[in-house]
């Protein structure tokens, strides 16, 4: 009895095997394996009546898990590797996939992460934006501190360091001297940014020879640590029903660059990385969220 993997294959699997033979010219004993692992994708797809038509990215997840979850990590992404190469050429040579699922089969360290970079939706964003309150000094304050974590994905040990010296509203400019890695930058202040903070400076922080930003309100006036502003942006999200830690808007401002466009290159500078392995991790999501776009899932 033959075995399961050296049966021939629908056509479309054939085929394949036959463009991707005449075009890289592979050795015998990786055409077998693509072969095997092609077999198994068709045997599953099968038995649960798939078609490659229809084929969505949740279901090529689901294999994988059935499959390939006991094998070795290396062993797993050799695998998919097969499987992007199939699934890149049913959408650009044969048209059988509208979209190309190919980019979307990621592995544990991109995806399948137990804990993944948390990130506020849209309406998290407009809740935490629309309680906000300038109506005392503590809210002035707050309303500065949550800009800063937001529109430009600060520490809080970055916030806690900024110094009248660093800021120049006239510019609309903020320098950052007391960066992880010892990496300072120079960062565009957005328009809200500049009014929150010149509102802060004029009718909420305290008189004193600090040079440092944010101060306490009660005297003395000592500068503000990095555990006092954890607590009062993260009793603000509580006050906006948002279930998340002030580092999520750290999150979403990585998510919001890939979103427009920023090459990781560029991410790793603005976010004050030591290595671009670190800002790898935020390609989580936007895997993500490309897959929640591209099949129409709510966001």
């Amino acid at each position: 009895m033959r075995k399961k993997s050296s049966l021939p294959l629908p056509k479309p699997y054939e085929e394949y095997l036959r463009w991707y033979d005449m075009r890289l010219g592979p050795c015998d004993k990786q055409v077998k394996m693509i072969r095997s692992v092609l077999a198994r994708f068709n045997h599953y797809l099968s038995d649960r009546k798939i078609r490659l038509r229809s084929l969505r990215i949740e279901q090529i997840d689901a294999f994988f898990g059935h499959h390939y979850i006991s094998l070795a990590r290396s062993t797993r992404r050799l695998y998919r590797t097969f499987i992007r190469g199939f699934l890149s050429y049913l959408h650009h040579e044969r048209g059988i996939l509208k979209k190309d699922l190919a980019q979307l089969v990621v592995g544990a360290p991109n995806f399948a992460r137990s804990k993944p970079p948390r990130f506020l939706r849209r309406q998290d964003i407009q809740a935490l934006f629309t309680d906000l309150s300038v109506a005392t000094p503590s809210e002035l304050m707050n309303s500065a501190l949550l800009c800063l974590a937001y529109t430009l994905g600060l520490r809080p040990r970055e916030i806690r360091h900024i110094t009248l010296d660093d800021i120049s509203l006239t510019k609309a400019e903020l320098t950052i001297r007391e960066r992880k890695g010892d990496n300072p930058l120079k960062l565009p202040l957005p328009e809200i940014v500049v009014k929150m903070i010149a509102a802060y400076l004029i009718g909420a922080r305290p008189k004193s020879e600090h040079r440092i930003l944010f101060l306490s309100l009660r005297s003395p006036h000592r500068p503000l640590s990095s555990s006092m502003y954890y607590r009062r942006i993260k009793k603000h999200m509580r006050r906006s029903n948002i279930s998340a830690v002030p580092y999520a808007l750290r999150h979403t401002y990585a998510q919001n660059l890939l979103e427009a466009g920023v090459s990781i290159y560029e991410i790793k500078e603005m976010m004050g990385h030591d290595t671009i392995e670190s800002t790898r991790k935020y390609l989580h999501v936007h895997i993500k969220l490309m897959r929640e776009v591209l099949f129409d899932d709510a966001i």
